[in-house]
């Protein structure tokens, strides 16, 4: 199983250099980054924890790549975003966002059904990764 969100996840997963690409035309485009990280990808889950704060200063796409590398040596285990904010319309707005780092394993998720009254049938989605604790989802 791959988490396909954000921009390129349906892709082999991107290079440092193919990485560095993207934020020079992020950069270029005027448009500040911002790494994430988590050990839950669920879909529902769109507030990844912050790694620093969004690099509104930056102009480099190295000092981007750097601050991915050390969420990476601290989060090894963990799916690793960058997003690229647009900051033209006075609010924040996304303009791309890319999984830059997955754990070695996957797991997937499955799909829980429930009847309810009327023979209706309720879906939901369960991560097999959140039957362990947090922090330790991903760990071999």
């Amino acid at each position: 199983m791959r988490i396909t969100q954000g921009t390129f996840s349906y892709l082999p997963d991107l290079t440092d250099e193919e990485i560095t690409a993207q934020i020079a035309y992020a950069l270029d485009n005027g448009w500040s980054c911002a790494v994430e990280f988590t050990d839950d990808p669920h879909p529902r889950n769109s507030y990844w924890e912050m790694w620093g704060l969004p690099m509104f200063d930056l102009t480099d796409p190295a000092g981007v790549l750097h601050e991915i590398n050390e969420c990476r040596k601290a989060y090894p285990d963990h799916y690793i975003r960058l997003n690229a904010y647009d900051s033209r319309y006075g609010r924040q707005t996304t303009a791309l966002s890319f999984i830059v780092q997955r754990p070695s394993s996957e797991p997937g998720f499955r799909l829980d059904r429930q009847e309810t009254s009327d023979r209706r049938v309720r879906v939901s989605l369960h991560p097999y990764a959140a039957d362990r604790p947090a922090g330790e989802r991903y760990r071999s």
